[in-house]
């Protein structure tokens, strides 16, 4: 499935969003432009959601790929960052591509779903990114969240391909 959105920046700057669904990032992955990995994490049925970020409100937990990660070990560095869990099995929902539309320019932005376990109790980020992570049930995630017409196709994605990992 293929969704475009327009969406106004924080400082102003006007952004098409085309989301994607992906069963790999194979083709995308190469290219240099892969800047995020976000995951839609269960533990026991529950959504794990973190609490901060520039924008200091509820979302998916992940971050910024660093120089010489791979794709997995950046999720892995992020959820452990994030949110002190640890993945225990992920697949691919699909990716975002955000241009800007001041100059074209793009990268993409990848979304996984993710079963997770913790390694114990959330203290802080690293970062100080996320200052507070909630367990929550899937079906509230718009009473912290709503992403539009992209936010519930990945929602959607996620809680069918859920089924899908152990």
């Amino acid at each position: 499935m293929n969704l475009t959105e327009p969406y106004k920046g924080h400082a102003g700057v006007e952004y098409i969003f085309e989301y994607s669904d992906a069963d790999s990032f194979s083709e995308i992955e190469t290219t240099g432009r892969c800047k995020q990995t976000y995951a839609v994490c269960f533990y026991d049925n529950q959504m794990v959601i973190g609490y901060g970020g520039a924008k200091k409100s509820w979302g998916l937990i992940g971050g910024t790929i660093e120089k010489g990660e791979t794709l997995e070990q950046t999720l892995r560095r992020e959820i452990k960052e994030e949110s002190n869990m640890e993945i225990l099995s992920f697949m691919p929902i699909g990716y975002q591509k955000v241009i800007d539309t001041r100059d074209n320019s793009f990268i993409y932005q990848l979304r996984y779903v993710a079963i997770v376990k913790p390694f114990g109790p959330f203290v802080s980020d690293p970062a100080d990114a996320i200052t507070e992570i909630k367990l929550i049930d899937p079906k509230d995630y718009k009473k912290y969240f709503d992403w539009g017409k992209i936010g519930d196709r990945i929602m959607e994605r996620a809680l069918e391909l859920k089924s899908q990992l152990k």
